[in-house]
């Protein structure tokens, strides 16, 4: 059967037009930040589920879906700025964010610079616990072997996704064909570019990126809930126990026989987990 997409929103966020879902009409508000090369669309099997006792919202981070892609630096603070420009547009007070990867990464960076603004911190296979990353996505920092790595096309949409589960299975037709688009799009693959190598070198993660992000762990305040698949092949999972550990009170909760996308390869799991600490 196929599956049945929110309805698309756009919204005007100064310079910006952002695409974004929106379901749910009660409960407190939860923002849901996709990762790297990724769209709302990664949380297509969560959105209802969330829906059911909250508001939720589901936007394509600038530079990425159908969201624009400005010829711009992707910086921390850039992303930081479209999560305040979004909330401020949509009157979205105290929201628990909900990151997914580089989604992860971006709300941390927001509940360092703005505590007071969110509520809790559910971070899915997140950014920011160490510099660890995959040769695949360190090959693409390189010039002209990122160019190659990232044109658009059904096989290389497969691919990119594919070192992301640990099940192929889960990566289905209309999934492929969803991102075959996506990626296609007019300013995607130079987006795309920026900000893998705004994050990364073919080392690792940068520094003066993950840093700053890194250093204050320990400041967050916020109520977290660490969630990481156990065959995570992008980030390990001894990421997940930094985080654990710098993190005070945070909790973690280990997917089994999952990759780097839980809320995608374990939604049932991923729902009910989420909506238990969303109660608490």
């Amino acid at each position: 059967m196929a599956q049945r997409y929110p309805q698309d929103n756009y919204i005007n966020l100064g310079p910006l037009t952002a695409r974004y879902w929106q379901r749910g009409d009660k409960g407190s508000p939860v923002i849901l930040i996709h990762g790297l090369g990724a769209s709302a669309d990664i949380w297509m099997h969560n959105v209802d589920a969330l829906a059911r006792r909250h508001r939720v919202y589901v936007p394509d981070v600038v530079g990425f879906g159908k969201t624009d892609k400005p010829d711009t630096e992707y910086t921390a603070a850039l992303f930081s700025t479209f999560i305040s420009d979004f909330m401020r547009a949509l009157n979205i007070e105290q929201p628990t964010l909900i990151g997914n990867s580089l989604g992860g990464g971006i709300a941390l960076q927001y509940a360092l610079l703005y505590p007071e603004r969110v509520d809790k911190l559910v971070l899915v296979d997140s950014a920011g616990f160490g510099f660890d990353a995959p040769i695949s996505l360190r090959l693409v920092s390189l010039p002209i072997v990122g160019e190659l790595l990232t044109r658009p096309g059904r096989f290389e949409a497969y691919f990119y996704f594919r070192h992301a589960v640990h099940d192929p299975a889960v990566l289905t037709r209309e999934f492929v064909d969803t991102y075959q688009e996506i990626h296609s799009l007019p300013g995607n693959q130079e987006a795309l570019l920026k900000v893998i190598r705004s994050v990364l070198s073919f080392r690792g993660g940068k520094t003066e990126m993950l840093g700053p992000v890194m250093n204050n762990l320990h400041r967050i305040t916020n109520p977290t809930l660490i969630l990481w698949g156990k065959h995570d092949r992008v980030l390990p999972l001894k990421h997940a126990a930094v985080g654990k550990e710098k993190i005070p009170n945070a909790e973690l909760y280990v997917f089994d026989d999952c990759g780097h996308m839980p809320q995608y390869e374990r939604p049932d799991e991923f729902n009910r987990v989420v909506e238990e600490f969303l109660s608490e």
